[in-house]
């Protein structure tokens, strides 16, 4: 079945992104992200809202790790710190998601995300504005998971890529 959607004006803007935060708060990230894609239908290059649709599709890793979605609206992020610090936002929610799903391989594929997403907050600690010290909040948090959960290791494989199960394998999450 197919619907023509409707647009909202760009008036309506400021108003829609602050429901997207609630929304996201209410853990509702579904409605967070349709109403990014209405923002974005309007404005395709909203900084805000590619944010905001990065972030919520991100918080539906836990029920779907569709990592390319996330990495699609990155792509379309600017400024190097930005891309940096929300390139480690993928890796370490990824990581997270994996350590809640569990099974064979889950330290090992968290500790790699994890590790993927410290080396991103690094860059993005080495580009950040003076008195923005986010990178270092989320590098810290990275670094005491894996320090406070001893299943978190890295894995035999030669290739840490091999951690990854199902569709995280094939996709191109080594390139963000």
């Amino acid at each position: 079945m197919h619907f023509e959607l409707k647009s909202i004006s760009v008036q309506s803007i400021p108003e829609a992104l602050a429901k997207v935060e609630r929304y996201r708060l209410l853990n509702e990230p579904v409605l967070a992200e349709s109403i990014c894609l209405d923002v974005l239908a309007i404005v395709p290059d909203h900084q805000q809202a590619l944010i905001s649709l990065l972030l919520a599709r991100t918080d539906q890793f836990h029920s779907n790790m569709n990592a390319r979605a996330a990495q699609e609206v990155l792509a379309q992020i600017r400024g190097d710190y930005e891309q940096a610090y929300y390139a480690g936002i993928i890796w370490e929610r990824l990581g997270s998601a994996r350590i809640r799903q569990g099974g064979a391989g889950a330290g090992a594929s968290a500790y790699h995300a994890l590790r993927e997403a410290m080396d991103h907050y690094e860059q993005a600690r080495k580009l950040s504005p003076s008195g923005n010290d986010d990178a270092i909040l989320r590098w810290n948090t990275c670094a005491r998971t894996i320090m406070q959960n001893s299943e978190i290791r890295p894995g035999p494989e030669a290739d840490p890529s091999h951690a990854w199960v199902g569709d995280e394998a094939d996709s191109a999450l080594a390139d963000l």
